[in-house]
């Protein structure tokens, strides 16, 4: 920090919008809409399942090109009373006309990933208003319509364009579908930070949902103008397919680390499984040995991460079609075996996947290999967490995939859909082939730590496969560094899957980053921020919570102490 403010990697960040403390409830997300949408939940008494509700649809409002109704998300609920840990699985799923080969062409070429992902066939059926819905009626204690209402007024008094938007605009504008540039972009003309967006259609959509519920959107009016406009964008979704969509209550995943108890989403999402396969390679290491900043722990992170993502791309998949290896990945002596990976004197040209099949009983598939596609742009996604006066926590990771999902919005309704079936892999064959009624993997991250069996740290993030990145540098530099939640937010961060090219944040040392050099990694040309991670602390001690909002976007955290 200079001068109690926060050195952002935007550059227009405020540290006191983006940090809070409180005693009775807190909440942290990447829009002042949502949070402020869920603060006024927690003020007028309900628990943490009713603001977040709030806050998902401010998001909606505040960050339409992240998240929103047309999308879906993983709601992880930890319900104090019950010291139960549930996550409320939203996640798109394939419609029935789905097939394996749906991203080749007619000559089995893969379609280029802007084409295929701005298509009506790359829209999954949006999860994440049932998943809320269940979520509120098992553990909630407001009405639906009393959640959506400051959603609905922000929409109604229309939206200021701020700058998290407009630099999103200038580069993604491209992916707007006709009704979307009407909005977003009038005339040719992009909006730019300061311009007034108009939302009528989206508060209409709201009003509807208070009047008549979710029921509007998967089988009423609602459900009618999104099928009728992905069938005039040359979709194949059918009403039946909105109408008989569920979602599922998983268990998380759980691992251990450094004496805490972490739990993280399952399987479809394969983020939580490689967060704790990180976690366990790297532990043996003690990284906090070394300085946060030194080549010795940028070198143990990139490598990690290489073993993961390369068993992460193999052996991920929808757990309700296929035998998915979720032991042996996280068994303790498969985990020695790939240590031995990492050599310390370079980048191991022979890091691929492992065999977890060894270690557990299971139906062994193919594997494989995806193309690389340099167009492929991150996905966005948003995350948000809540936590109330009694001790309740919801951790959600939301989305509608690449920014504005596919561009295509539902005429007169006000929201995009997402573009989340392009997460199946293109050339069929391994566990995550598109397959009707299927759910494409994902790297969603939402995790609460545990420590002594009661939580002591929620955190999660966007972007894609580097949300994996986000999460388990911001839990070591927690954990293993001793930072207060705001300063493990602020660490400069990097990210590699399985090749030898690394993101990186400003502030990496550079040093470290030359000593990497010289191993055979290549560093992108230039920083770029990685993830948008929103984090609360407990502590149990005092009874405080601490809650931050990484710098990144236009974050805000909001404690309550009373």
């Amino acid at each position: 920090m200079i001068n109690g403010k926060s050195l952002s990697r935007s550059g227009k960040s405020s540290y006191r919008r983006e940090t809070a403390v409180g005693k009775t409830g807190m909440v942290a997300s990447a829009h002042p809409i949502a949070t402020d949408a869920g603060e006024q939940v927690l003020r007028a008494g309900g628990n943490a399942i009713d603001a977040a509700i709030a806050v998902q649809f401010g998001l909606n409002v505040g960050e339409p090109m992240m998240t929103g109704i047309g999308g879906s998300g993983f709601f992880m609920v930890y319900h104090n009373e019950s010291k139960t840990t549930k996550i409320f699985d939203g996640h798109s799923q394939a419609p029935k006309a789905a097939y394996p080969e749906m991203f080749l062409d007619e000559n089995k070429e893969v379609i280029p990933f802007r084409k295929r992902s701005t298509h009506a066939t790359a829209i999954g059926i949006p999860g994440i208003l049932k998943a809320m819905e269940a979520a509120r009626k098992e553990y909630g204690t407001k009405p639906l319509a009393e959640l959506i209402e400051p959603a609905a007024k922000a929409a109604e008094a229309g939206v200021e364009t701020n700058w998290v938007l407009g630099d999103i605009l200038k580069t993604y504008a491209y992916r707007l579908g006709e009704h979307a540039k009407q909005l977003y972009s009038p005339n040719g003309k992009p909006m730019q930070e300061g311009d007034m967006i108009n939302k009528k259609d989206l508060a209409k959509t709201f009003r509807i949902l208070q009047e008549k519920g979710i029921e509007a959107f998967y089988e009423g009016e609602i459900a009618e103008a999104i099928i009728s406009t992905i069938k005039e964008h040359g979709g194949f979704m059918e009403l039946s397919d909105l109408k008989e969509y569920q979602i599922k209550i998983d268990e998380p995943v759980w691992g251990d680390y450094k004496g805490h108890r972490i739990a993280s989403s399952n399987m479809p999402s394969a983020g939580g499984t490689t967060v704790l396969q990180i976690l366990k390679l790297l532990e043996d290491f003690d990284v906090s040995q070394y300085d946060v900043k030194s080549w010795e722990k940028y070198y143990l992170f990139a490598e990690a991460m290489r073993i993961a993502f390369s068993d992460k791309i193999a052996f991920s998949g929808d757990p309700v079609y296929s035998d998915i290896p979720l032991k042996g990945l996280l068994n303790d002596e498969y985990i020695k075996e790939r240590q031995k990976l990492i050599n310390w004197k370079h980048k191991n040209e022979k890091v691929d996947f492992g065999n977890p099949w060894d270690y557990e009983k299971g139906q062994k598939v193919n594997v494989v290999r995806q193309p690389y596609e340099p167009e492929r742009e991150l996905s966005e996604t948003t995350h948000f967490t809540v936590v109330d006066r009694w001790g309740n926590i919801v951790a959600c990771t939301s989305t509608v995939e690449h920014p504005f999902g596919t561009g295509i919005m539902v005429k007169d309704h006000g929201f995009l859909l997402n573009n989340e079936l392009t997460d199946f892999d293109a050339i069929p064959g391994g566990l995550n082939q598109a397959d009707a009624g299927k759910r494409p993997v994902s790297c969603k991250s939402p995790t609460i730590v545990f420590k002594d069996s009661e939580p002591v740290l929620t955190l999660g993030s966007p972007g894609g496969p580097t949300i994996v990145g986000s999460v388990f540098q911001t839990l070591m530099n927690v954990l293993d560094y001793g930072m207060d939640i705001k300063e493990a937010i602020e660490e400069p961060r990097i990210f590699n899957s399985t090749g030898s090219l690394i993101g990186w944040e400003a502030g990496v040392d550079m040093n470290a980053k030359g000593e990497l050099e010289a191993m055979g990694f290549n560093f992108g040309d230039e920083p770029f921020p990685i993830g948008n991670v929103q984090g609360i602390q407990i502590d149990k001690e005092t009874g405080r919570l601490f809650g931050a909002a990484d710098s990144s976007r236009e974050g805000k955290a909001t404690g309550l102490d009373s």
